[in-house]
């Protein structure tokens, strides 16, 4: 980028502004803040930030309803931040469009890792489609529909590759259940996880060295999954 990334912060605890606004900027980013939903909502339409970081708890309005107003005309990426018991509201969030979530109370470097995250899937979006997905050993060609482990074809049936495909083109990103199942089966399908633990297994076994400590294909306990690629 050109200029410094935008990032737009809505949340209603002075300190976390405070705090953020702190690090962010000692980071070279650009920062504007909100503590209400609709004055969010006001700032990403007259500024247009690059990133969104979203408290989910604000005072006037549900950040899940911030989420998806802002969906409705905007593709910037959007973090999520929940407290530890607030699962179903970050599954909700992310079904409605929100790309990753920290749980509070997060870590600075933890905060860091998802934005990079956050920026790269923007420039993947804007710019050109990335058709080869490298994760240590394994090449995913999206072009040619070809798997490689250490240069070996990996044989995978239609929908263990569809569903690889979606992750690779999502990598970095926090899908759902809901998600991943709505794209490869279907929406008559969206909740039937027992179909999402399977094929999951089945893939785990042909990618990863150890399929029972995953490097590649991790779990988001009680949200979905996320897949890690190379830089």
């Amino acid at each position: 980028m050109n200029s410094a990334p935008h990032i737009l912060v809505i949340d209603d605890e002075p300190q976390i502004l405070r705090a953020l606004r702190t690090i962010l900027t000692e980071k070279q980013f650009k920062v504007t803040t909100a503590s209400r939903g609709e004055e969010g909502l006001t700032l990403a339409a007259t500024s247009l930030p690059d990133i969104i970081i979203l408290d989910l708890g604000l005072p006037d309005m549900e950040g899940i309803k911030v989420c998806a107003r802002l969906r409705e005309w905007t593709e910037c990426p959007i973090i999520v931040l929940s407290v530890r018991d607030g699962e179903r509201d970050k599954v909700a969030a992310l079904d409605k469009g929100a790309d990753d979530y920290l749980t509070k109370p997060f870590g600075i470097e933890e905060l860091l890792a998802r934005v990079r995250v956050a920026l790269r899937h923007s420039a993947r979006t804007m710019g050109s489609p990335v058709n080869l997905v490298i994760a240590g050993p394994l090449e995913i060609d999206l072009a040619w529909h070809r798997v490689t482990r250490d240069g070996g074809e990996v044989k995978l049936t239609a929908t263990e590759y569809n569903l690889l495909a979606y992750l690779a083109s999502n990598r970095g990103r926090v899908l759902t259940h809901r998600s991943i199942l709505t794209h490869v089966w279907g929406p008559a399908d969206s909740d039937h996880t027992e179909y999402l633990r399977v094929y999951m297994r089945q893939l785990r076994k042909k990618l990863e060295e150890d399929p029972e400590r995953p490097q590649y294909i991790l779990t988001e306990p009680g949200v979905g999954y996320r897949f890690i690629a190379d830089e």
